[in-house]
């Protein structure tokens, strides 16, 4: 794609990179077969493709972005799926990232948005306000059907319809500290706690640091770390985005100058895909490039720490149909598309493909909540997908997928780590059968 930037406009290092991600478009259009909002409203400045245009006519033109351009950014999902698609290895991410922060400093939202943005940004990254928040939502159950028919309130109404009717008490497991491995030391790793995972689902970690522990691995939960910026990265808020970036850093660079770490975990694959980012994300920072970049090369999702090491035989193979759903962040962003199933399978679970993989669930961090409508849309398809496979159950990487899907399927959902823990040892997880436990003992 040509490009007109002037030399004073590439002297500014965002435009200057999102001028080289540019030139590599070549306009072929492979990445709307794969975009799930193009695939669903049929709009061609709702694909990858419509939305580059409109990115680089805002910034070529040093403008500031206006409603039409705000409206098509804010329906892409950053599911990725057009970065797995293109053959020219257009870095679609970094292009969208550096538009949503041009977005939030040069245009002024209607109040309502502004104020629901705000809201999340200010409790979700935070696991106490986040958990107080859940106890309040059940004063607005009552109120969904208002909020539903107030265009300006249905983020209201969506966020209120996806709080689950009780919540599990806070881990004493994400307190800093570290858990020995027991045997022979095989390993020490540090593992992401996080901020919405560890409210919606504690026992996703918990269970991760039993398995680690019991095949030898010290887990160190480091003083300090908390949300990885992810949630507000993608809603162009940086300066929130990179403070979250540089205190795990630090976090984590305090553990590895301790006793070394082989690994960082991270149980979300949407934390994942932006830890592995940081390394980009701070390279103007002379402060943090280096330290940044070596986090970045020890971040490694579960199944990808897992399929790493030489895992004795499993306790049990429990023979259940397990419907694997790969998170976008997990295949699209992070290139994670074999460990998982080859564990799952290891493991003994029949493991079954949904048709559509490469299509968004519509979680996407707060994008269930800021585009309801689209977001309802995406999950019926992705459910209807999962149901036909007859599966058992539905297996995981993302707390966002596990939330959506299970906000509709009639499937239970449950991280992978929970099904690889049962069949190495651990406790059943929730929604496998007893008629198959017997069976498989």
């Amino acid at each position: 794609m040509q490009t007109n930037f002037s030399l004073a406009q590439l002297a500014d290092p965002h435009v200057a990179e999102s001028e080289k991600i540019l030139r590599k478009c070549v306009h072929c259009g492979f990445c709307t077969a794969t975009c799930p909002t193009y695939v669903t409203l049929g709009n061609e400045l709702d694909s990858p493709r419509g939305r580059i245009y409109l990115i680089k006519d805002m910034l070529e033109n040093s403008r500031p972005a206006d409603k039409e351009i705000v409206t098509h950014i804010d329906r892409c999902l950053s599911c990725l799926a057009c970065m797995t698609t293109c053959p020219s290895g257009v870095n679609y991410m970094h292009l969208v990232d550096h538009a949503r922060a041009h977005i939030e400093q040069t245009y002024k939202r209607p109040l309502f948005d502004r104020l629901i943005r705000a809201t999340l940004a200010f409790v979700l990254p935070h696991p106490s306000r986040f958990r107080a928040a859940l106890k309040l939502a059940g004063f607005g159950r009552p109120f969904i059907g208002l909020f539903d028919k107030l265009p300006g309130l249905k983020p209201v109404a969506a966020m209120l319809k996806l709080v689950p009717s009780a919540s599990p008490p806070a881990s004493p497991m994400r307190k800093p500290g570290t858990h020995a491995g027991q045997g022979t030391k095989r390993g020490r790793v540090a593992i992401l706690t996080g901020c919405a995972q560890s409210v919606l689902d504690p026992a996703i970690n918990d269970t991760t640091i039993s398995l680690l522990t019991r095949l030898g691995v010290e887990v160190v939960v480091p003083e300090g770390e908390g949300c990885c910026g992810a949630l507000v990265h993608h809603m162009g808020r940086e300066d929130q985005a990179l403070a979250s970036a540089r205190r795990n850093i630090d976090a984590w660079t305090r553990a590895i100058d301790q006793g070394g770490l082989d690994a960082i975990i991270i149980t979300a694959s949407g934390c994942g895909t932006t830890i592995k980012d940081y390394g980009f994300m701070l390279r103007l920072d002379p402060a943090y490039t280096q330290k940044a970049a070596r986090v970045s090369s020890l971040a490694k999702d579960i199944t990808e720490y897992l399929a790493a090491l030489d895992l004795p035989e499993p306790v049990r193979k429990p023979g259940t149909v397990v419907a694997y759903h790969s998170a976008c962040s997990m295949q699209h962003g992070q290139k994670i598309t074999r460990q998982p199933k080859e564990l799952l399978a290891k493991a003994g679970f029949v493991v079954r493909e949904p048709r559509e993989g490469h299509l968004c669930c519509g979680s996407a961090g707060t994008y269930n909540i800021l585009q309801p409508e689209i977001s309802a849309k995406l999950r019926d398809r992705k459910v209807k997908n999962i149901e036909a496979t007859g599966a058992e159950i539905v297996a995981t990487g993302n707390i966002g997928c596990i939330t959506q899907i299970a906000s509709a399927a009639k499937l239970p959902v449950v991280h992978t780590i929970k099904l690889l823990d049962w069949a190495y040892g651990g406790p059943k997880p929730e929604g496998v059968s007893e008629r198959r436990l017997a069976a498989a003992e």
